[in-house]
């Protein structure tokens, strides 16, 4: 069964995020929410948002959708004969397997409700565009830019989801303005491009995407849901561990931390944390975009370790997920570090990879992450 689309601005998605369902007005007007097949979803941009680049498309499963969807006329000046999807009731978050950036005259990569791997890219790619301070068309996707937070790598990057050679990647990175060029790479059989990038001198680690239902739940304890200023120490102390040495330390935690507060502006965050003495310890975040919901920012101070902390998190976030009506919980992993044994242990798969490029660094401390809040260092 195709999905259906429905396109809207992203603050809009947002509040249908906190309210369960999303309620347009012509719900109330008419009695029924517009869809569109993916071929018709240029006729209500054009007469609704007229060169806008700044939106996004719900995908959405016909298949979760209780209320019925009926084969109805558009509007006048519609094409003859086009008839458009029409849902009599809210649309539910639950529905929605993916969240999708709508940049015409790319053509939107609308990922399957079975592609776990296309849902977490579509994930990944959605929250860095929608979040970013600018969003610029270059060859095979976007760069993100967020001059705000110059030593977040995250916040400064390609994302690259169509196959473009490796000169066309490096000259990419080094045109977009981007305070040190680095870049995704998701397509299939992008290690080539990457191992290309390798050999002219360019950082390169391969990061699995993992996944998992989040049902049935983990056994054990869990963790709680905290105010992410509760766990901003945690964080600060663990990329002052990681950084140690670096140049401008002070400036570089203060940007790595200070950025975390904009992804809830964008998707349901929930910041989750296990204190021992009343201090937090451990914590991690879930983020919920729909049907599908992003494991991030594990960790767990060093002396805390062996205590089951790691255990604790994950539970509570797959609690979480579950009751929000995710069905598809994901997370990345660096290929060549131990967290993702960890993480296959408790039910995750791996179901693909991306590739993360960096250039040579100029000096040392030019721009220092790639991962959100704090790296997956959930373990023990």
């Amino acid at each position: 069964m195709s999905p259906l689309l429905h396109l809207c601005e992203p603050a809009t998605w947002r509040a249908a995020l906190a309210a369960g369902a999303l309620r347009p007005p012509s719900l109330a007007g008419t009695g029924f929410v517009h869809l569109s097949h993916p071929e018709q979803v240029h006729l209500p941009a054009a007469r609704l948002f007229p060169g806008r680049r700044d939106l996004v498309l719900l995908v959405v499963d016909p298949a979760r959708l209780a209320d019925p969807v009926r084969e109805e006329p558009g509007v006048p000046g519609d094409p003859d004969g086009l008839r458009f999807p029409h849902l009599f009731g809210p649309l539910p978050t639950a529905a929605v397997v993916a969240v999708v950036p709508y940049r015409p005259p790319a053509e939107p990569v609308l990922p399957r409700p079975d592609d776990a791997l296309g849902r977490a890219l579509a994930l990944s790619l959605s929250l860095r565009t929608r979040r970013a301070a600018e969003v610029r068309d270059v060859p095979g996707g976007v760069a993100v830019l967020d001059p705000r937070f110059r030593c977040s790598r995250d916040d400064n990057r390609l994302v690259l989801w169509e196959p473009v050679a490796a000169a066309t990647v490096a000259a990419a990175a080094t045109g977009a303005g981007l305070p040190h060029p680095a870049a995704t790479l998701t397509w299939t059989g992008a290690d080539g491009v990457a191992a290309d990038l390798a050999g002219r001198g360019w950082q390169v680690e391969q990061v699995l995407v993992m996944a998992r239902s989040a049902t049935p739940p983990l056994p054990g304890r869990r963790a709680e849901e905290v105010d992410q200023r509760a766990v901003h120490a945690l964080w600060e102390a663990g990329w002052r561990r990681d950084l140690a040495g670096e140049p401008d330390l002070d400036e570089v935690v203060a940007q790595l931390v200070g950025r975390e507060h904009r992804n809830d502006a964008v998707v349901a965050v929930t910041d989750l944390a296990v204190r021992e003495e009343g201090r937090v310890v451990a914590a991690g975040q879930l983020r919920v975009d729909g049907a599908t919901a992003a494991v991030e920012s594990v960790v767990t101070e060093p002396a805390a370790r062996g205590r089951g902390h790691g255990d604790a998190v994950l539970a509570a976030a797959l609690d979480r997920a579950a009751a929000s009506g995710c069905d598809l919980v994901v997370l990345e992993a660096a290929a060549d570090d131990w967290p993702w044994h960890w993480y296959a242990r408790r039910g995750f798969d791996t179901v693909g990879s991306t590739w993360e490029v960096t250039a040579p660094r100029a000096r040392l401390g030019a721009v220092v992450d790639q991962a959100g809040g704090a790296t997956h260092d959930s373990s023990r």
